[in-house]
Formats: structure tokens, sequence, C-alpha cells
């Protein structure tokens, strides 16, 4: 089952990084197909790995790049559209792995790995993102001739994250308070280590295929909790509003024209279902959660001593 030559879809982002960086370590060849090599510099310097700029909406550019490899994995995945439909997310989360699969049978590729969410569900799914995660799920499911694994994770948190980061960032801006939508939601977030490690440990195993892994961290917090944590670990007095459901409904509207819309009634609608999972760590991976305590002190402090040394080297310039 041993697989040596991995594709990855989507291998640029924050878990991309972390999963390349441990295949290399583990001796795999990889290739990653992105729309921008030149950006990703950090990647190119890993001696195993080659990033290739690609199409991956074209299946006959999917077909050419995973000529001579064994295994796919597709991390690919957002959360918001630039629209205020469901077009982009079905084109991201339900064509694109159609896509994949019909490349990897024109290559006799069996093993796919695929990254999903937790309370993805086609039919009765929250959101345009879990309804079209799931989408995709349903159709990896009736695939019988791929050797397919799903993943299902939470908020996944560690260094690099656009999570605990991203709301470190927004207290560093405010002055005083952070008026918060849907600070009761519940979350279990789960550890990128963690995340990597079923993966891998996935690529070794065949009593994964066919199955689908909920993917949860330790402990379950509210979003305020969170946002509170990241703030207090950044060293950072903000006090946190949490608003309530129309307040919460009119901040989303809001930003949903904001650059870059930070939030939208997507996410909103997203946050009205709990991210925690029925059991524990699935136990075939043999791993013990790791605790958000354990690491985010580490590379929030990181991020904040960064941020004033370059603040300070800009004062300097002056």
């Amino acid at each position: 089952m041993m697989s040596k030559k991995i594709c990855i879809l989507g291998g640029t982002g924050f878990i991309g990084h972390h999963l390349v960086t441990r295949l290399v370590k583990e001796g795999y060849q990889v290739r990653l197909l992105t729309r921008r090599r030149e950006r990703h510099r950090e990647l190119l310097v890993l001696p195993t790995v080659e990033v290739v700029d690609a199409n991956i909406f074209d299946v006959d550019v999917l077909t050419r790049q995973f000529k001579g490899f064994d295994t796919v994995i597709n991390l690919v995945g957002i959360l918001n559209s630039r629209g205020h439909s469901d077009h982009e997310f079905r084109r991201v989360h339900v064509e694109l792995p159609q896509t994949i699969v019909q490349a990897c049978r024109r290559n006799h590729i069996r093993r796919l790995l695929h990254m999903s969410a937790l309370n993805a569900d086609a039919s009765h799914g929250a959101s345009y993102y879990l309804r079209t995660k799931g989408d995709a799920e349903s159709f990896l499911q009736a695939t019988k001739d791929l050797d397919i694994t799903i993943f299902r994770p939470s908020v996944i948190f560690g260094e690099g994250d656009s999570f605990l980061n991203r709301f470190a960032g927004l207290l560093r801006k405010v002055p005083l308070l952070l008026p918060l939508a849907c600070p009761n939601s519940r979350i279990a977030p789960v550890y990128v280590g963690d995340v990597v490690s079923a993966f891998v440990h996935a690529l070794k195993d065949r009593h994964t295929v066919a199955q689908k892994y909920d993917l949860c961290g330790p402990r379950v917090y509210t979003l305020k909790e969170l946002v509170e944590y990241a703030g207090a670990a950044a060293g950072l007095r903000r006090k946190v509003i949490g608003l309530g459901d129309t307040l919460s409904k009119m901040q989303a509207f809001m930003l949903e024209f904001a650059p870059g819309k930070p939030f939208s009634m997507d996410n909103y609608r997203s946050l009205q279902v709990d991210s925690v999972c029925d059991g524990g760590f699935p136990e075939i991976f043999g791993i013990s959660p790791t605790p958000l305590e354990a690491v985010v002190p580490l590379y929030i402090d990181a991020h904040r001593k960064s941020h004033r040394y370059h603040s300070y080297r800009s004062k300097a310039r002056r």
C-alpha cells in the first residue's frame, strides 16, 4: 500500500505547507500543482518537491500532471465565494473532485486522499460551503474503482493558520473592543500536526480505504473563548463583545461587501452548527490530539515579536 510519488492539489496553503514538509522528511517525492509557482519559493528549495504551474480545473492538464504518480491528495477548498451564490463553491468543491477522479482513472491511479469538512452534508448542510463539501463526499463515496479516504476536520490551528492568527490580527487593529458575531458557536479546533499525521498514516494503512474520519481536538470552546484566548496569547488587552443573532446577521451582511470579504452570510450559516465531534480522535491513527494551549502561545507570540520588530525598524528609518 506504500505510495512514494504523490501529486497534491492545494498544497501551497496552510495545511499543504505542513503536509509537504512532513512528506519530504519521510522520503516521498511530491509534485505540487498551483496557479502561481513563483509565489511559493519556500517550497521550491525542498529537495524532493516539484512545484508546477497548472490549471487544476482542466482534466487534460491534470491527466498530464498525474502521469507517473501513484497517489493524489486534494486539499483545495474555499471559505467564501466572490459572488452570493453557490456557483464558485460548486466549481471548487464538487466539479474539481469529479475532474480529479477522471484524471486519476486515465492514469490508473487508485489512491486518493480528500480534504472535506466537519458537518459537510449534501442534503442538510447549513451553508453553501457545507452542502458542496457534502456533495463531493457523496460523489467520492460512490466512486468504487478508486481507494479513497476522506478527512473531515473541525477548524484547524497551527503555525501559519488563518483562524487564530486572523483574530489576533483583528484585535491588534481595534483600540478597545471587538464586536464578534456568533460568539456562542461551539468549536473543537484540531492541531494541523495531528491532521498531517492522519494523512501520512492513511498513505500506509489499507484499513483507511473507503473510510471518512471526523477530526477534532481534545476540548470544545465557544468562538468567543477562542478569540479571547488568541488575544491573551498575543499579549493584547481587548474586550470581545458577543453579538446577538440579529446583529450577527447584520455584521455578516455588511462584511460581505468589505474588501477580502472577512465574514459573510455563508460563514454565519456555517457557524450555526457546532463544529465538534461525537467521539475522540479516530483510534486507527494512534494520535493523542494536541491541546490548543500547548501550541498557540508559541506561534502567536512569535508573530507578535515579529510585528514589534518590523514596527521598530519602520520607525528607525523615519
